[in-house]
């Protein structure tokens, strides 16, 4: 049994009866890493020196004071579009290889604030642009329940660490469905917060109006403790919302007797696998019996949500990415002949084919006469989106479906045809527009790979989500099973 696999409540309590060291849990950390990561693939860059040196300091601290941080001594990793400071920070691209930030994003000093080691950097799709972490710059990540599969995008990474026990828990980013997608695939919990309820200060922007950090664990219970570790308002994010963070962990010991579930049909239809159709009626099946009921309900403007998503998170993606250009940090191209020749190059060899294709959709749905008909259009659209999910809220306390339409599919299986990879997040997409928060929860197998089910809540309704999420895992096995690496 590997110490992660206990909670991090039942961590603390052997940290606090000198049962155990966090120095007992870093190496944990490490050791796993060195035996499983050459075939995973989930970190880019290691702390180690720090991360021992820091854990020595926690242990030390754990006869003389009184209190102790949220995550006392618990090893994390965290995805590498979060800037880190002295730990480099690529967002996997090439443009940013030998990137070293002078400053912490804000997440990551909530994290030192609750006192968590941070373990290394993990892999992603460059700059958060994919659904499957083979748009890396630098690897292909694996999935630990059949290295011959993804484990989703863009932070895959993220969601591969935690299923092969290297960390406890990560960070990851989302901007259409990047953590939850991830989490369902890699059999994990994986959630979006509301936007705005966690600071972006050090995020590096792909599509900002979208783009929200959140925690990926292997229970729901631990993903309460560390989303209330980095909530709260940020003066250095003027998209963080003054909104007070409420008491996760305490949600979770409510019941779901009396809560009315909505489920869209939208979301069980068309393209939706027979199994992860069924999953989640089985799923369902099972809040019934803990007291909740459901109806069927209508997202109208669903079918108009990948669309608007691509043509928004391309537009701000080609601003967000106008200021890599080889000047003043990152790569830069050798031999131009002048500062335009130098821009193309430094761009045209330091981007991805997929980065460099939504740059071209966003910077062309920008552009003088047809700014109109794309991206005004597309705002219009994301409106009424939003207010499906507002009209549905009125009468239901969460919505619930399937995370992914089917199981994690093969490397190499939608790299060249973006339509049907990008199809991918057509159920995770509208929760982003809409701003709402969601989690995706593990649901059942189809062979032998994950499914999750997704849970969305009301504006800074997280609480309920966790409620409802954590009376499903408690009276399921899903979430005890683990991969056979």
């Amino acid at each position: 049994m590997s110490l992660f696999d206990h909670k991090i409540s039942e961590l603390h309590s052997l940290l606090h009866k000198k049962e155990l060291r966090v120095e007992d849990l870093v190496e944990e950390s490490y050791k796993r890493i060195g035996e499983v990561d050459d075939k995973v693939g989930a970190f880019l860059a290691l702390n180690e020196d720090k991360a021992r040196a820091y854990a020595k300091e926690l242990d030390g601290a754990l006869g003389t004071k009184d209190s102790f941080g949220l995550l006392f001594g618990m090893p994390i990793g965290v995805k590498d579009n979060i800037v880190t400071k002295d730990l480099r920070t690529t967002c996997s691209s090439k443009i940013l290889e030998n990137f070293d930030p002078i400053y912490d994003a804000t997440v990551v000093n909530k994290l030192r604030s609750a006192e968590a080691v941070t373990i290394g950097k993990l892999n992603m799709d460059e700059f958060a642009m994919g659904s499957s972490t083979e748009n890396s710059g630098f690897k292909v990540t694996k999935n630990p329940w059949n290295l011959d599969h993804v484990p989703g995008g863009s932070s895959g990474g993220s969601a591969a660490s935690v299923a092969a026990g290297e960390v406890p828990f990560s960070l990851g980013s989302d901007t259409g469905g990047s953590i939850r997608q991830p989490a369902s695939f890699c059999g994990v919990v994986g959630l979006k917060p509301t936007y705005g309820r966690v600071s972006r200060y050090g995020l590096v922007a792909f599509a900002s109006s979208l783009d929200q950090i959140g925690p990926i664990t292997r229970n729901v219970e631990d993903n309460a403790y560390l989303l209330q570790a980095i909530s709260g308002l940020d003066p250095m994010d003027s998209t963080s919302a003054n909104v007070e963070v409420a008491d996760y962990v305490s949600a979770l010991k409510e019941d779901v007797k009396g809560l009315k579930i909505g489920v869209p049909k939208e979301y069980l239809g068309e393209g939706v696998d027979e199994e992860v159709r069924q999953s989640v009626l089985d799923a369902l099946k099972v809040l019934e019996g803990l007291g909740a009921t459901w109806e069927e309900v209508s997202l109208p403007h669903s079918k108009y949500a990948l669309a608007t998503y691509y043509l928004l998170s391309s537009s701000e993606a080609s601003a967000n990415l106008a200021r890599f250009d080889g000047v003043r940090y990152g790569y830069r191209a050798d031999n131009a002949e002048n500062l335009i020749e130098m821009y193309k190059q430094t761009r045209s060899e330091g981007f991805g084919d997929e980065v460099k294709r939504r740059i071209m959709l966003g910077t062309f749905a920008l552009s003088s006469g047809y700014y109109d008909a794309y991206y005004k259009k597309a705002q219009q659209v994301r409106t009424l989106i939003k207010k499906d999910f507002e009209d549905v809220f009125e009468k239901y306390d969460v919505i619930i479906g399937p995370t992914t339409p089917t199981p994690a599919f093969k490397i190499g299986e939608k790299t060249n045809d973006p339509l049907t990879m990008y199809a991918n997040d057509i159920l995770t997409i509208p929760v982003n527009l809409a701003g709402v928060p969601g989690i995706s929860v593990p649901c059942g197998f189809s062979n032998g790979l994950p499914l999750g089910l997704q849970i969305i809540g009301k504006h800074f309704d997280e609480r309920t989500i966790y409620r409802v999420a954590n009376a499903f895992e408690q009276a399921t096995e899903h979430h005890k099973e683990k991969p056979a690496l």
